[in-house]
């Protein structure tokens, strides 16, 4: 695997908040409130591009079921 392959996995605070359109500080507080899957590199968070897409689905997936049970309810 070339080096310009495994870096468009790993990314950095502020390729997470451009990808994520939000704040590198909130995504730092994110990270350290285990909010956001991530791992620290010394100092720095990392985040594993595989991760976060997985975890936005499951976001996505978790809110779109709500609505629908909310929905449902409402009916009742």
């Amino acid at each position: 695997m070339s080096n310009n392959k495994i870096s468009k996995q790993i990314m950095t605070t502020k390729d997470v908040a451009e990808f994520l359109n939000i704040h590198p500080l909130t995504v730092q507080r994110m990270a350290r409130q285990g909010r956001i899957p991530a791992f620290k590199i010394g100092a720095d968070w990392r985040f594993q591009r595989k991760s976060l897409e997985r975890w936005m689905q499951e976001k996505i997936e978790y809110h779109t079921t709500g609505k629908e049970r909310r929905k449902a309810e409402q009916q009742l």
